[in-house]
């Protein structure tokens, strides 16, 4: 069945929207020391080139001429890019503040020592380090030989140097089993206050792993058990705006709210998943920008060739994925005759285009029908 909507002026954003983003998504390069199996920014990125540091730095006092706050620095990894400590330079001269994106494995004394020169400690809000197991033995089947040790290492120097460090954890087909021990070493062991967990979607490099490395209904349903038995018995540590934790909370809401007879959930029943688009976009590496670096395809225009506010204000791109809140999910073809639509939100715009090719769409791992159907064996 094909969904038939009214015609939209996407170059008209929408009427509450500010004026510049909030924070904007920085991919400062394309290389990384490291292949991983589940990585969604490896295939289709490998042909563009990093722009050079001159690029970026203007690019840098342009977003500090509008006001914009806060910038994420990724990659890649971005520990490759040898000019990184002048780029970050540059956006504190430019009165931002950063956080930071990496594997880990190239954070040594040296990399503890030069962030802490001038305001590059002061003005950062923290670096997220991505751990996938509480051994080499099962962090090493998602990510390259001998890089468990090295992470390791690195989460160590920098909680001990005391800077505002967190890890995220992939869940996938080879650490589903290990989900207890990891919290383990992060919380008791290293002694970091919290991780935050996803889950390997099928997009980037995990398209050619298949089902090697993504998750099975089954191993979801185990994960999103195992999450929160974990998440009780560390007081709420562990955090998730996607994955299995997700997904478990917002379906034991959903069984709460049907049990105490309410019918919705105020605010949902539309494809309105992500406000990200809201409040903040992306720029590729080799200065594409789009509305999230999950969605490269969706081209808003050119840093140094285009402007970024005309861009977040103007661009059809960013604001096709804006006006997906105003679609009603029981005006899609899949979700027409369901009962549940109400307390339902349409899952990530993301993982929706790399499963159907479309932006109007659901992902069926967020929908609570299926679930139910999963629960129940069917």
């Amino acid at each position: 069945m094909h969904e038939h909507f009214a015609p939209v002026d996407l170059t008209v954003p929408p009427g509450n929207l500010s004026r510049i983003p909030a924070s904007v998504d920085l991919s400062l390069t394309g290389g990384c020391n490291l292949k991983c199996r589940y990585c969604f920014y490896a295939d289709s990125m490998a042909a563009r080139s990093d722009l050079p540091t001159e690029r970026w730095l203007s690019f840098f006092s342009e977003l500090g001429g509008l006001g914009v706050q806060r910038v994420c620095l990724s990659g890649g990894e971005i520990f490759t890019r040898p000019d990184l400590y002048i780029l970050i330079d540059g956006i504190i001269e430019n009165r931002m503040r950063y956080s930071m994106l990496s594997n880990g494995t190239l954070i040594s004394e040296e990399v503890i020592r030069r962030l802490q020169e001038g305001k590059r400690r002061i003005r950062l809000d923290s670096i997220q380090v991505s751990l996938d197991g509480s051994s080499a033995a099962i962090h090493d089947l998602s990510r390259p030989p001998r890089s468990f040790d090295r992470v390791v290492r690195g989460l160590r120097l920098l909680k001990e140097a005391g800077f505002p460090v967190t890890v995220r954890v992939t869940l996938n087909h080879h650490n589903i089993g290990d989900i207890e021990a990891l919290a383990e070493l992060l919380i008791e062991d290293i002694g970091l206050s919290g991780f935050s967990t996803n889950e390997a979607e099928s997009m980037g490099t995990a398209r050619c792993s298949g089902e090697n490395i993504t998750l099975t209904a089954t191993e979801r349903k185990i994960a999103m058990q195992v999450l929160s038995q974990l998440n009780e018995k560390y007081g709420g540590a562990i955090g998730a705006q996607a994955g299995p934790l997700s997904r478990a909370r917002m379906f034991q809401d959903i069984k709460t709210r049907i049990f105490n007879g309410e019918t919705g959930i105020p605010g949902r029943g539309t494809l309105c998943s992500c406000g990200g688009v809201f409040t903040k976009m992306a720029v590729l590496h080799d200065g594409t920008m789009v509305p999230c670096n999950m969605l490269p395809t969706l081209i808003m225009g050119v840093i140094g060739m285009h402007s970024l506010k005309d861009a977040w204000l103007h661009s059809p791109a960013i604001n096709a994925v804006r006006i997906r809140p105003e679609i009603p999910l029981s005006s899609l073809g899949e979700c027409n005759d369901c009962p549940y639509t109400g307390f339902c939100a349409g899952g990530c715009p993301a993982t929706v285009m790399a499963k159907s090719g479309r932006l109007i769409g659901t992902d069926p791992q967020s929908c609570y029908r299926e679930y139910l159907k999963e629960e129940r064996g069917s």
